[in-house]
């Protein structure tokens, strides 16, 4: 439990101060300082012609990273991928006692994987941390702290300041624009995602459906699968799910993308399968002290919203003044009598 906490409590001093918003920053841990911790300029942001990560020479997925060693080795290693967040802290002298080798074999270990060093293998351990997280771990993480029941909600709300932050410093803007344009010009935007992201794609369809864009949305099994059955190279296809991902959500995005529609991923890391099989995507994180936070997709569909109702102005404007009078008249809201 210990560890837990260590974790969560490393992952938040990742972020920067929020002395700007009034909200005080979280102090670094000393004894934390010795993992290189990305920088918002290198994590999680991505390059602007296709929006994948600056880590694309990482290993696909755990399997990738495992089977490119020797069966002794694997061995060595497979506690590490089972359960990240008890190695992820550990300096390279630490986690060769723990495994039994020499420090030396722990980074010949890792570049044998593929990644430039030890900090570079410690950087991915963290993201599948992120990414194999339940809802759990991060309740059991805020029950240690010794404070009145408030205190919750008061984390609650600068988690999410953390997380809108962390978009907000590392989200380009001219791929926001990019996006807009695609989806003006697709035949038909196919919005893809299960369960508790059900709420996100539902918010970005009705928008979109205001602006009487031909958005469909699919948040079943059934509906994505049949949806994107019928995807084509004039259709944008985009994908919503976190941390391990809704199957149904992955293997619609790579129906869609195998007929030849342009698939866009909204996910929290670049080792998830959204992130790995999408045409390009955008991370926004979810870290909660208790569940998921949507703070920050939810400020990414802000984002896209908004831009793609100023990109064609005129012809906008003229359809939220049918709107705006629909508002000020229509039946279905309700008038004190």
């Amino acid at each position: 439990m210990q560890r837990m906490l260590r974790y969560y409590n490393w992952s938040a001093s990742m972020e920067p101060e929020v002395a700007e918003t009034g909200v005080p920053g979280i102090r670094r841990q000393e004894a934390l300082l010795t993992i290189a911790a990305p920088s918002p300029q290198t994590s999680p942001t991505m390059n602007s012609s296709n929006g994948k990560s600056v880590h694309s020479h990482w290993p696909a997925n755990p399997a990738a990273c495992i089977n490119r060693l020797s069966r002794k080795r694997q061995e060595i290693m497979r506690p590490v991928f089972e359960n990240p967040r008890e190695y992820v802290l550990l300096s390279t002298r630490r986690l060769a006692q723990k495994l039994k080798v020499d420090s030396g074999t722990v980074v010949r270990i890792a570049v044998g994987m593929g990644f430039s060093g030890y900090h570079d293998l410690q950087h991915y351990l963290h993201e599948l941390a992120l990414s194999q997280a339940t809802a759990l771990e991060p309740m059991e993480a805020s029950g240690k702290i010794e404070s009145g029941m408030e205190s919750h909600a008061r984390h609650a709300l600068d988690q999410n300041i953390r997380n809108i932050q962390r978009l907000r410093k590392s989200l380009e803007y001219d791929r926001i624009v990019s996006l807009a344009k695609k989806i003006y010009r697709a035949r038909r935007i196919l919005l893809l995602g299960g369960d508790l992201a059900a709420n996100l794609v539902e918010f970005l369809h009705y928008h979109l459906l205001i602006l009487c864009l031909p958005s469909v949305s699919a948040t079943t099994s059934g509906e994505t699968m049949n949806l994107t059955r019928s995807a084509g190279k004039q259709d944008l296809v985009l994908a919503v799910s976190f941390r391990q991902c809704l199957a149904q959500t992955v293997e619609g995005l790579q129906q869609a993308r195998g007929n030849g529609a342009y698939t866009v991923g909204i996910t929290d890391t670049f080792i998830s399968p959204i992130a790995r099989y999408a045409d390009e995507y955008f991370l926004a994180p979810v870290e909660a002290s208790y569940g998921i936070s949507y703070a920050a997709p939810i400020s990414l569909l802000d984002g896209i919203i908004a831009t793609c109702g100023f990109y064609d102005y005129n012809r906008n404007q003229a359809i939220l003044k049918k709107v705006a009078e629909e508002q000020r008249k229509g039946s279905r809201w309700y008038r004190e009598k």
